[in-house]
């Protein structure tokens, strides 16, 4: 049995194309480098998983960063392959050389990039230049384009949409918001995108960090305001505090807008594991969605009305992201789950060893946090050779 919440709505939005970015902006998460095989078997793992856009790093870093990419595109994956690339020539040949699908473009805009990112100060009047240089060379070349303003959340209007104008007349497939730093506000990013939205035909993208903790938030306003494309990353990894978390996204939406992505949801919690594992960076284990107490369950309380129903203290249920339930025990269980592990065991048992074990669960969870199966066997076999009746 599940039950809904009231007050939610399904979102009136047009169709919604994640592009991921656990490859390139999640590989920046300082510490974190995959090494060519682990690049390939993420890749593979997100196609398995649904993923129709794979951004798979960037190829102008380093040969080796081209040589993976392009190996990537060669898999003969369903999704699409993209490439980074600064407003240059050059960053689209190597994109080239990676044989991808799609190069992203940007160009730092706002006026503290453009006085201090550049070594001098450059003005909109070049940087639309540069843009149409690298634009017209990837046209050329046949790549889809997404051009992107770097900074944009901190960038004046009329500067966003001289650049978006300026791109948009050479054809590109998608225009770039960027909110570098993670400092819009979810009504901040739904003001930007209707703005944008409300002067071009082109499908807008959103690329958000988690300054601040709101990029999932900002995402769904995103949307909401009719952005077409969201970039993700697996865990929401990526520099400082990360972008917006795939497997968060992606249930929010199939789950409390009623708005399907295309995506898996049973391969959510593998898919997150894994890449855990892959980066050496574990998520905490209140990670919503795929973490290992987002299905887990140790108060008396809640472990008895779970039992009677899942629903009472669970909005979905854990198979559905590929997750499992843990019933666990410690300082906070009752006698529900004591009893339900000794019915499963099949083994028979008297009112007072019930108490005598559920005592020392308690008192060995004050002094642990938790009780482990092992212990918990220790402490039946004691309670059940004692006399006590």
């Amino acid at each position: 049995m599940l039950s809904h919440c009231p007050y939610n709505r399904p979102m009136e939005a047009g169709d919604v194309t994640i592009y991921d970015s656990t490859l390139r902006d999640g590989e920046q998460m300082p510490g974190v480098a995959f090494s060519h095989d682990d690049k390939l078997e993420i890749a593979t793992l997100l196609d398995d998983a649904g993923v129709p856009e794979i951004e798979a790093g960037f190829a102008a870093v380093s040969r080796g960063e081209m040589e993976a990419i392009r190996d990537i595109s060669r898999l003969g994956l369903d999704a699409r392959i993209l490439s980074l690339a600064r407003s240059r020539p050059q960053d689209i040949d190597c994109a080239l050389d990676a044989e991808v699908d799609t190069v992203l473009i940007f160009a730092g805009t706002s006026e503290i990039h453009r006085r201090y990112k550049y070594g001098k100060e450059v003005d909109v009047g070049t940087l639309q230049r540069y843009a149409v240089d690298a634009v017209q060379h990837a046209k050329d070349h046949g790549l889809r384009v997404s051009f992107s303003c770097e900074d944009g959340t901190r960038t004046p209007l009329d500067v966003l949409l001289l650049m978006y104008r300026t791109v948009d007349e050479l054809k590109v497939d998608r225009l770039g918001i960027t909110d570098t730093l993670g400092c819009v506000t979810p009504e901040g990013i739904s003001r930007l995108v209707g703005e944008v939205k409300s002067r071009f035909d082109t499908p807008v993208s959103v690329h958000l960090h988690n300054d601040f903790g709101l990029a999932n938030a900002n995402a769904i306003s995103a949307v909401a305001a009719g952005a077409d494309a969201i970039t993700t990353t697996v865990n929401g990894m990526g520099e400082r505090c990360g972008n917006v978390p795939l497997e968060q996204f992606v249930a929010a939406m199939r789950f409390l807008y009623g708005k399907d992505l295309g995506i898996d949801c049973a391969k959510l919690t593998p898919l997150s594991r894994r890449v855990a594992a892959l980066s050496r960076y574990q998520c905490s284990v209140n990670h919503p969605i795929t973490g290992e107490n987002a299905f887990s369950h140790e108060s008396g309380i809640h472990v008895a009305a779970i039992l009677n129903c899942p629903a009472t203290y669970e909005y979905i249920e854990p198979e559905q992201v590929g997750n499992v339930r843990h019933l666990k025990l410690g300082k906070h269980s009752g006698a529900h789950i004591i009893e339900k592990r000794l019915q499963d065991m099949g083994l028979e048992y008297s009112r007072s060893q019930l108490n005598m074990m559920l005592d020392e669960v308690k008192r060995r969870g004050e002094r642990t946090g938790r009780v482990s199966d092992e212990e918990f066997e220790r402490i039946v076999k004691r309670c059940l050779e004692s006399k006590t009746d």
